[in-house]
């Protein structure tokens, strides 16, 4: 006599009980805990023994600022060409959509956890052998055949390994997801520093045109002496040599000029063609007073390729615990309910129902060691996550030690230069003096003229370096973007 159908349900509620409660259990595999940093990472600064310290800008922590970074230089025209970068360069673009893609996938395997659920239909026309069946005198009929149902499946997950897999996939996308910001700061700085770059040479060029200028000055001057019978006519040898070498400074200058041009084009994401970058001038460009340089403690968990490595290595982790739940069995419950019929209006009675219910059992016995050498093999991947971790931390803080003590340099080479194109200046202006006035030689004056130009020329240099360096340091030390709206 068959069981009432409530207690055939009671049944199966405590039959499945224990599975359910293995289910509940932890999930196999090492669980994700974050790095500690180095122990260089505990002191209160990045710089060697022996480094020097820049006097300006200020590097503070508590120095904070009222937007981007780059606006930190007070250039309404940098500020208008980051922005476009950041909207329209073609590898933000593809960040954003690798971005996507990682968290897709991510949201795939969280649904993965869940119970899946199926519905069929279906036609078919078939023909039954009923002679197979031990009825003789009849001919196999035709008949076509109605189907629908549906079909719900759930695995329990015994030993974590989708769960496993759903925080590896989330680890990916956090990865991604850090990987764009790092994608936005790279590009803000290359941008800041292009920028910067065309201006240095806008002024090194402007600096050049104008001792050439002065170039041709002493030359008509020395021209006038020789008609005037006081030089003699292989005087004009020199002024016109010093003439010829600050000219051919020029063409360099300006193929350099052209080139950071048309590669600040490509960053913004347009074509040469399309687009002109705009004429920065050096000294519309503010140099800092202050930047904000977070403390190595807190710089690993600001940076993005930092973060980005962490993730990489809890991803790794979660990969291990995928690994070793293939080695334990597998438990998965399923139910199919289908209604078939020959004719379609007999296709939702009673008497066309059919089901099933029940658990799957898998469990690995031989497969020659193969899953074993995946759990190795998921073991040193994470090992190998780890030492790339390290590596980004130590080499983030090298990239910070090395720009402030650029910056230092940068401080002393423009301080120094300054004085020297100072003096340079004097000197030449004294030696073009003496010669007017016959007190001096032109040889005198065309060795000051050199000099003059190399310092001028140098000095350009040195204060192009040094806003280089400071938006570099803000981009070391992953100063904040996120503001550009």
């Amino acid at each position: 006599m068959p069981l009432p159908a409530r207690p055939v349900r009671n049944l199966a509620l405590l039959a499945l009980a224990p599975a359910l409660a293995l289910g509940a259990c932890a999930a196999v595999g090492p669980d994700f805990t974050a790095p500690a940093p180095p122990s260089g990472a505990a002191g209160q600064g990045y710089a060697m023994a022996g480094d020097p310290t820049p006097r300006a800008p200020t590097l503070s922590p508590e120095a904070r600022m009222a937007g981007p970074w780059w606006q930190a230089f007070g250039s309404p025209q940098l500020d208008a060409v980051v922005r476009q970068a950041l909207r329209d360069n073609p590898s933000v673009a593809e960040a954003e959509a690798s971005l996507e893609r990682a968290r897709a996938e991510a949201a795939s395997a969280r649904g993965e956890l869940a119970p899946q659920a199926d519905a069929n239909a279906g036609f078919r026309r078939e023909r039954v052998n009923i002679q197979a069946l031990g009825f003789s005198g009849f001919s196999n009929p035709t008949v076509n055949l109605y189907s629908i149902g549906a079909s719900v499946s759930y695995d329990l997950d015994l030993f974590g390994g989708r769960r496993r897999a759903a925080e590896k996939s989330q680890a990916a996308a956090e990865a991604q997801a850090r990987r764009a910001d790092a994608a936005y700061l790279t590009l803000s700085g290359n941008v800041a520093m292009l920028a910067i770059r065309i201006a240095a040479l806008r002024a090194q060029i402007a600096t050049v045109e104008q001792v050439v200028g002065e170039d041709q000055q002493l030359l008509d001057l020395v021209r006038r002496a020789t008609r005037a019978g006081s030089e003699a006519t292989a005087s004009t040898a020199n002024p016109e040599t010093q003439l010829a070498e600050d000219q051919a400074l020029l063409p360099p200058l300006r193929r350099e000029l052209d080139a950071a041009r048309h590669q600040l084009a490509l960053l913004v994401g347009k074509s040469p063609a399309e687009w002109s970058a705009p004429d920065f001038d050096l000294d519309s460009f503010t140099a800092p007073a202050a930047v904000p340089v977070s403390l190595p403690s807190e710089l690993v968990r600001r940076r993005p390729d930092i973060l980005a490595a962490e993730a990489d290595l809890h991803e790794a982790t979660a990969a291990v615990g995928v690994a070793t739940a293939k080695l334990y069995p597998d438990l998965r419950l399923t139910a199919a309910l289908t209604q078939e019929a020959i004719h379609p209006q007999d296709l939702f009675q009673y008497a066309a129902s059919g089901w099933n219910f029940g658990p799957g059992l898998t469990a690995p016995i031989f497969n020659g060691g193969a899953l074993k050498a995946e759990r190795r093999a998921a073991e040193a991947d994470a090992r190998a996550s780890l030492a790339r971790y390290q590596r980004t931390v130590l080499t983030a803080f090298v990239q910070v030690s090395d720009v402030m003590a650029a910056l230092a340099r940068d401080e002393e080479s423009i301080a120094a230069l300054s004085r020297a194109a100072n003096a340079a200046d004097r000197s030449a202006r004294s030696a073009q003096t003496a010669y007017r006035l016959g007190g001096g030689t032109l040889v005198d004056v065309t060795h000051a003229q050199r000099t003059l130009t190399r310092a001028r020329r140098a000095l350009v240099q040195a204060r192009g370096q040094r806003l280089a360096d400071m938006a570099q340091l803000f981009t070391a030390t992953a100063a904040d973007w996120r503001t550009a709206g």
